[in-house]
């Protein structure tokens, strides 16, 4: 069964987790309210949702809960783009893709890279 779309809050909850491996609710609550007010219940309490959608798993056999990604950063990156494919750009890689191209993020490294994905895409092709 494929794993929900996270919300903004639970995409960066995941992206503690998917840097350090496992966390607590302390150690995600530390890096989540740096420099802003968040209540450590308003983590406590997403960590529950995310763990009852299946975004992440819990080992409760110790005192504080330690939590780590169900979700591969990967399947995650996926999952988002698919939507936002459908949802912006009509289903069309093409126009994802130009559009990326003509922002102003996009570095000459960038643009190495993507010849170099293209030629390998054009080999794999039959």
């Amino acid at each position: 069964m494929p794993h929900p779309k996270p919300t903004d809050g639970e995409l960066a909850i995941l992206h503690i987790l998917w840097e350090h491996g496992t966390c607590t609710v302390k150690e995600i609550h530390r890096s989540l309210a740096e420099g802003r007010d968040l209540p450590y219940t308003t983590v406590l309490s997403a960590l529950q949702s995310m763990h009852d959608k299946g975004l992440v798993q819990r080992d409760s056999s110790q005192r504080q809960h330690v939590y780590r990604a169900a979700l591969e950063e990967k399947e995650a990156r996926r999952t988002l783009v698919d939507d936002l494919l459908d949802k912006a750009f009509r289903g069309s890689a093409l126009e994802l893709v130009a559009h990326a191209l003509e922002s102003e993020r996009t570095s000459l490294e960038d643009l190495e890279t993507l010849r170099r994905l293209i030629a390998e895409k054009r080999r794999s092709q039959p």
